[in-house]
């Protein structure tokens, strides 16, 4: 992203056509092929427009070049494929279960050796830079929106080829840039934040190294991971309301967390902006703002979180997260997510009015069946 442009105005500017007569928005193009001579020939090999806007406006955001795909899991994929056979990777303990399945199945296949690493082990991380040749971050973690040290992991010495990518779909580019820290990759999942509302799937990877670049592109066109028409549209619409967006969210969500942390119903209050957070230090550090997730626990076990889904009226029992309505699910009833709290809601605020977003709550809390108390 250029200087002096802010970030807002960066999102609105970036990726249009600016020569006379080209509509002012980039428009989808629906086409597979193109009449051959100069320029493209193909879709899935030389993309369309819209993939450029796109890969332009996020890639000014984290300070990168960017290669866009058609999910997250996509863009992830063509990283770890990157890996050469025996290779060791190094995940958080608190990991997106896609990426948790992925690692996994590739160890079944003998690909890979996993190692998992506390988010807060900073120690551990580090160690683990000598030896992996992938070492995968998620800062905040989903869903225990733990933030990881990266300046002091990113400038660990590593092994000789390897990788160190941050997931940073949770902060945003706008509240964290993790190749500003010395990151290899960054990756947002288009799917959330960046489009906004629930209506697509996409992904972008975001690299400083030509020749890494040039190599997920590669391995975009030969899984053929290609972003569709429709979705690279509609990222590119929503992306230019992110900073709105996350600007209202945020700060709901920070009186949201404050309140749950009171809630006689709630045991346990996760966000990064309260001071009982484990790694609000870090998180006050390392990130813009604290982001519009939270996660708590219930009183009681997962018939009690179960209720208060079943009880909201506003906020929508869904999954993912980032779009412009409250969402809310239980995430121990994910499989591959067993191993958390069982009570434990991940809650993604929207744009919604706060104060109508805790009568929902509230009531919602208020209305837990009756439980022992310890």
């Amino acid at each position: 992203m250029g200087d002096p442009v802010s970030v807002e105005s960066w999102l609105v500017s970036a990726g249009r056509d600016r020569r006379p007569g080209s509509p002012l928005n980039v428009p989808p193009c629906p086409a597979s092929n193109f009449v051959l001579g100069e320029g493209r020939a193909y879709s899935r090999d030389d993309g369309t427009p819209g993939w450029e806007a796109l890969e332009e406006i996020v890639g000014g955001l984290e300070g990168g070049s960017s290669v866009s795909f058609a999910s997250g899991m996509a863009g992830i994929a063509a990283i770890f494929d990157q890996l050469p056979a025996g290779s060791v990777v190094a995940l958080p303990d608190d990991c997106y279960q896609g990426v948790a399945g992925l690692a996994k199945a590739g160890q079944s296949r003998g690909r890979w050796t996993v190692h998992r690493v506390a988010v807060t082990d900073t120690a551990g991380w580090i160690e683990m830079c000598g030896v992996a040749d992938l070492i995968w971050l998620e800062s905040p973690s989903n869903p225990l929106l733990t933030v990881a040290d990266l300046d002091a992991i990113c400038a660990a010495p590593r092994k000789r080829g390897a990788i160190l990518g941050v997931d940073n779909t949770f902060a945003t580019p706008i509240n964290q840039r993790p190749l500003t820290h010395g990151a290899d990759v960054a990756v947002q999942s288009v799917t959330k934040f960046i489009g906004g509302h629930s209506d697509l799937l996409g992904g972008v990877v975001t690299v400083r190294d030509a020749n890494l670049l040039a190599a997920l592109r590669q391995a975009r066109e030969l899984a053929g991971a290609t972003p569709g028409t429709l979705e690279t549209f509609l990222a590119v619409r929503g992306v230019r309301t992110l900073a709105v967006r996350l600007e209202r969210a945020q700060r709901s969500a920070m009186t949201l967390a404050e309140r749950l942390a009171r809630h006689p119903n709630v045991t346990v209050t996760r966000y990064p902006g309260l001071a009982s957070h484990p790694t609000h230090e870090a998180a006050r550090r390392q990130l813009k703002g604290f982001g519009t997730i939270i996660s708590f626990d219930v009183r009681g076990e997962a018939p009690a979180a179960d209720a208060v889904c079943a009880g909201l009226q506003l906020i929508q029992h869904a999954t993912s997260l980032g779009a412009v309505e409250s969402t809310i699910e239980r995430r121990a009833g994910i499989p591959g997510q067993e191993h958390l709290p069982p009570a434990l809601l991940r809650l993604s605020v929207g744009i919604e009015a706060v104060e109508d977003l805790w009568t929902d709550l509230d009531r919602a809390l208020r209305n837990v069946p009756e439980v022992p108390r310890e």
